[in-house]
């Protein structure tokens, strides 16, 4: 955005605007939305924020899903007519079956305004050059943050298909300024780059742009990945189903929702109730601008933590829209119980990576008679294994056996990191 950053209630109003223009268009012509609206009574756009929130009701992914299966190959979510859509993207169905989503460009185009906003806080210029160290198979992210950098300017260079090596060679060549990838991907290329002894200090990487799994608001992580590329770090968010809704800054961990083109609500982890400032929360997330495949009050599973912004501290250029304190802390189906302990798997993670020595690990919970067994290996290059089952247990209560083992004996990633491994519903 070149122009100032509406208010709080500036942005109410268009939020209530944008919602108005999506009920109408999706009342009539909606066939998965248009009678869910009816049925909660809204036979006409909502006239208030309030009364949405208070009648319409949530979507939740197996609903979509359900619909998927039940109307192959796309579902009933469709807006226009089929000859209207020009992109089609999937879930990576880390969580379950995988959902196809389709795009008008009128929607893609939203979508890569949305990303434009990322751009904009990584200080990102037309005289960047982006490598994007991904494969680009038929998730939405890797095409959007693409795509969004072409508008600008950018010289963007694509990495999929390559090895890490062939990737790092790429970014010196090119001298790219900045970097999207996993945070996972960023530590694992500095860590192929110190194993092939090439120097860092030859790439121009400056920014690092990261998404897919908290890592990117994780403070140890975080920092590893500065530390390794001499980099800033900035995080951001985002669903194929949804989009990219979260953008975060380079000073610190954490999220703002881009709520010029999303409402979102908090819901208590407890009993789904509206969450409190400061309270762990479901993200319920509406697209504003997606009409073409919309979701309306879509229970993300997200849990965050929200904090509203205080007018007086708000500075020029700043937007004012809720932060996620510490980002994504996790999936509501991906928090362990562990010994009674609520723990999520990002948390561990923090407190792995504060050991630089450290160049991966992997937990696995078991259960033992009626109690559970943690297990953690890690490829500990000082073989100091006890300082980290000390700080788990200072830090989280959790006790753990943990085990050196062999560099380069444990898996890598170029998505998303699977290093939690519960074994005890096999």
């Amino acid at each position: 955005m070149t122009e100032p950053f509406p208010n709080r209630e500036e942005i109410r109003r268009r939020q209530l605007a944008a919602l108005r223009l999506l009920v109408a268009a999706l009342l009539d012509s909606n066939p998965f939305y248009g009678p869910r609206l009816r049925r909660a009574g809204l036979h006409e756009a909502p006239g208030s924020l309030s009364r949405f929130t208070e009648n319409c009701p949530f979507t939740e992914k197996r609903e979509c899903v359900a619909d998927q299966q039940a109307h192959p190959p796309y579902g009933t979510n469709l807006t226009h007519p089929l000859d209207r859509y020009t992109r089609f993207h999937q879930t990576s169905g880390s969580t379950g079956r995988p959902m196809r989503w389709l795009d008008t460009n009128e929607s893609w185009e939203w979508m890569l305004g949305n990303w434009s906003e990322v751009y904009r806080a990584a200080g990102v210029t037309s005289k960047d050059r982006v490598y994007f160290a991904f494969s680009f198979g038929p998730f939405l992210g890797f095409w959007t943050a693409f795509e969004s950098a072409l508008r600008i300017g950018c010289l963007c260079l694509p990495g999929g298909g390559l090895s890490s090596l062939a990737r790092l060679g790429q970014l010196i060549d090119h001298q790219a300024t900045v970097l999207c990838c996993t945070p996972t991907y960023a530590l694992h290329l500095a860590e192929a780059a110190a194993r092939e002894g090439i120097d860092l200090s030859l790439a121009a990487v400056r920014t690092l742009i990261v998404a897919g799994e908290p890592g990117g608001s994780v403070p140890a992580v975080r920092q590893r990945i500065a530390t390794a590329w001499g980099a800033d770090v900035l995080d951001h968010a985002g669903a194929t189903e949804i989009g990219p809704w979260g953008v975060g800054t380079l000073g610190g961990p954490g999220l703002e929702v881009i709520e010029d083109w999303f409402h979102p609500e908090f819901l208590t982890i407890a009993d789904g109730k509206p969450a409190a400032e400061g309270e762990l929360a479901e993200l319920v997330i509406t697209t504003l601008g997606r009409a073409g495949c919309p979701v309306i009050r879509y229970r993300t599973g997200d849990v965050v933590r929200p904090r509203w912004p205080a007018t007086e501290t708000l500075s020029a250029g700043v937007p004012p829209w809720v932060r996620l304190e510490g980002g994504v802390l996790g999936r509501a189906d991906d928090m362990l119980v562990v010994r009674g302990v609520n723990v999520f798997p990002s948390a561990i993670d923090n407190i792995v990576r504060s050991f630089p020595e450290i160049a991966e690990y992997r937990l696995s919970i078991r259960r033992q008679g009626s109690l559970d067994s943690l297990s953690l290996e890690i490829e500990d290059q000082l073989n100091a294994p006890e300082r980290v089952a000390r700080e788990l247990h200072v830090r989280l209560g959790l006790r753990a056996d943990v085990e050196a083992v062999a560099l380069g004996s444990l898996p890598r990633f170029e998505g998303k990191g699977r290093r939690v491994v519960d074994e005890r519903s096999n």
